[in-house]
């Protein structure tokens, strides 16, 4: 059971109304939709309904997740391999639930999308894409070593390294959030046990 109340459209304050107004008509809700952003009440599933309890902190996050998902240069595979890979590592179903038909509209298999709920990093003929999975999955361990950073940086290159290194810190926030406050549809799983 989820530990913060849905907050439908009519009890916003107008700091929570902007807010909303940002995430239901904002780049998520454009072009094809692959998971809905709100409940039947018109509260905000997911992370989002939790934004709307701090508005300044929640338009920052929302913002972030905006510019991660519609303004880095991450090839839409790539980001949402990257993005399911933290999910996986969080066991976090909304993500889960969210990405994966993104993902497939991207050109991943279902093939691909059942390694990296397992774990593992699916067979990627590109070697760019390959090298992004690699990273983040250390990247979402909590480091990249040395012999890593050496061998995968060079073929990302800094600012990828950098715009993934965004991706995982924010979708691992959103991860937590979900979990902590009992909005995710995924696994009783903690990470460590996963």
């Amino acid at each position: 059971m989820t530990r913060l109340p849905g907050l439908t459209p009519d009890a916003l304050t107008d700091d929570q109304r902007a807010l909303y107004a940002d995430i239901a008509e904002g780049p998520r809700a454009q072009g094809p939709q692959h998971f809905a952003l709100r409940n039947e009440d018109g509260s905000l599933r997911g992370p989002f309904n939790a934004f709307l309890f701090s508005p300044v902190l929640g338009n920052a996050i929302q913002s972030l997740g905006a510019a991660v998902r519609f303004s880095t240069e991450l090839t839409a595979r790539t980001r949402e391999l990257a993005i399911l890979i933290v999910a996986a590592r969080w066991r976090s179903g909304f993500e889960r639930e969210a990405h994966e038909g993104i993902a497939r509209a991207a050109g991943l298999s279902q093939g691909d999308l059942d390694e990296i709920w397992a774990g593992r990093l699916p067979e990627l003929a590109d070697a760019h894409e390959r090298a992004a999975g690699e990273l983040v999955y250390a990247m979402a361990r909590g480091d990249v070593s040395d012999a890593e950073w050496d061998r995968l940086a060079v073929v990302v290159g800094p600012s990828t390294a950098f715009e993934l290194s965004t991706l995982v810190g924010y979708y691992a926030t959103l991860a937590l959030q979900l979990r902590v406050f009992r909005v995710d549809a995924g696994s009783p799983e903690t990470p460590d046990e996963a």
